[in-house]
C-alpha cells in the first residue's frame, strides 16, 4: 500500500492519504469501510449501562488493569 503520512508544523503525524485506486480496492474488500458511524445494537448499550451502574456502586470491585493481567497469566 501506498500510503503517504501528513505531519502538521512539530512534525506529528496528524492523517494518511490513502491513492483512490487503494481506497476502492479497501471498499471492495471490506464492505461498509467507508460509512463514518457504525450502529451499536440496543443490547450492546444497554450491557454497557448496566455495567457502569455497577461499576459506580461497587467502585472497589474493579481491577485496574495490571492485576487482571496478572490474573489471567497465572491461570494460563
Amino acid at each position: 500500500m501506498n500510503l503517504q503520512y501528513i505531519s502538521d508544523s512539530k512534525g506529528q503525524t496528524t492523517g494518511v492519504f490513502i491513492p483512490i485506486n487503494e481506497w476502492n480496492e479497501l471498499k471492495n474488500k471490506y464492505k461498509g469501510i467507508e460509512e463514518e458511524e457504525m450502529e451499536i445494537p440496543s443490547w450492546h448499550l444497554n450491557l454497557v449501562k448496566e455495567r457502569l451502574e455497577h461499576y459506580h456502586k461497587n467502585p472497589d470491585s474493579a481491577l485496574d488493569f495490571d492485576s487482571a493481567m496478572d490474573d489471567i497469566e497465572n491461570k494460563l
